[in-house]
């Protein structure tokens, strides 16, 4: 199976799809998609992923779009280690705590997001860290109010609630929120930080300073 994930090193849903990967053993290969550069515009990308955004994951040849389907797929192609509960019930929670900040959170202060607030509405630099501070926060205090007091959310090991939570705490500290509200969450993203799987995702290994 040859998987090329379309990626770009500073996303916060790519960098989910990459923990996912690592932590299935899943070997793919990165084709980076500079967001910055305006490369995911260009007609070629837009041929892959229709919305022209990333993460973009090829398997064989065959395109998936969506970070949560991605996930999705990965469950069923590298079954362990489980990502998302088979029972339906649990199932159906697990991904209504993911999408709290799948869908409710992280597209409010994502690149293009943020770039339509300045151009469309004037909004300066403290105007767009305001806003994603507001947002963040709210995603993160929801997510708080039903997170674990011990292990992760997925138990003794990470589920799909636990590797969304990574990208979204960088973005947390990025925009300096203060996290002292969050004490479970930022528990278990320093659980999460431990991991190989994450220390090899992250934007700093595939970008150093």
């Amino acid at each position: 199976m040859e998987l090329t994930l379309h990626d770009y090193w500073r996303s916060s849903s790519a960098f989910r799809v990459r923990i996912a990967l690592n932590l299935k053993g899943a070997d793919y290969r990165g084709v980076e998609v500079d967001l910055l550069a305006n490369e995911q515009l260009a007609e070629g990308y837009a041929a892959v992923n229709a919305q022209k955004l990333v993460p973009a994951l090829e398997v064989d040849g065959q395109v998936i779009t969506q970070s949560l389907a991605i996930i999705d797929w990965l469950d069923g192609a590298f079954p362990v280690p489980r990502l998302i509960p088979e029972d339906p019930l649990e199932r159906a929670r697990t991904i209504a705590l993911a999408q709290i900040i799948i869908a409710d959170t992280q597209p409010l202060q994502n690149l293009r997001v943020l770039k339509y607030l300045r151009a469309q509405f004037g909004a300066d630099d403290a105007a767009v860290d305001q806003w994603a501070q507001h947002w963040i926060g709210e995603g993160l205090a929801a997510l708080e109010a039903q997170a674990p007091e011990e292990g992760y959310f997925g138990g003794t090991a990470p589920n799909i609630v636990d590797v969304v939570l990574v990208p979204q705490i960088m973005n947390a500290r990025r925009y300096k929120l203060d996290l002292a509200p969050f004490p479970c969450l930022t528990r278990i993203d320093e659980a999460m930080h431990a991991l190989d799987a994450v220390a090899q995702a992250k934007p700093e290994t595939l970008r150093p300073a």
